[in-house]
């Protein structure tokens, strides 16, 4: 009988300590997930994106810099797409179990489905793994790079899709982040 009031009022201990803890964070942060900054070296915020970056030219992935990671971020996943596409909102990048020890992303990664440093790439509109740049139809079109902390590592194989993605975060996402850049053909 004893046993059992102890093992009852540690259970019931640990649903105290477990339920302080989630209110200190809503409260940490407002309740609202907690906002990454997203900037690269080769773009400002709404500004435009070097042709290097898009089908016009060598359609290299562009560098990023990711700052304000949260304490208890496992791994970073990035999502960029182009909303304005003529048939909806296209995909250009999925990106994901990427170390956040390892915030900044170098220009021109490989398209491969793994990286060297455990980073698996998913499947763009453009049916490719790894990055595929801005090729608008016609007219400007804006780019969004969007950058989610996670406090998970998702393990998931390389190739998944946006929306797969998005599954796999579903209440996972610590922070997030997002910078946008503007393209238009010449």
């Amino acid at each position: 009988m004893a046993n059992r009031f102890l093992i009852v009022s540690i259970l019931i201990s640990n649903l105290f300590v477990m339920g302080a803890f989630a209110l200190h964070a809503r409260e940490t942060t407002g309740g609202k997930t907690m906002k990454l900054t997203v900037t690269s070296p080769a773009f400002s915020e709404g500004g435009p994106i070097p042709s290097k970056y898009t089908c016009d030219g060598p359609d290299f992935s562009p560098p990023l810099e990711i700052r304000h990671i949260p304490d208890g971020t496992k791994s970073l996943a990035l999502i960029s797409d182009d909303p304005d596409a003529p048939r909806g909102t296209w995909v250009h990048w999925v990106l994901y179990d990427w170390p956040p020890t390892q915030p900044d992303l170098p220009e021109n990664l490989p398209k491969t489905g793994e990286l060297s440093n455990g980073a698996k790439q998913g499947t763009n509109d453009f049916r490719r793994l790894g990055y595929g740049g801005p090729c608008p139809p016609s007219g400007t079109h804006r780019y969004f790079f969007k950058v989610y902390a996670l406090d998970t590592v998702l393990g998931k194989p390389s190739g998944l899709t946006k929306a797969q993605l998005e599954a796999a975060m579903k209440g996972h996402i610590l922070a997030e982040g997002v910078l946008m850049g503007r393209y238009a053909r010449k």
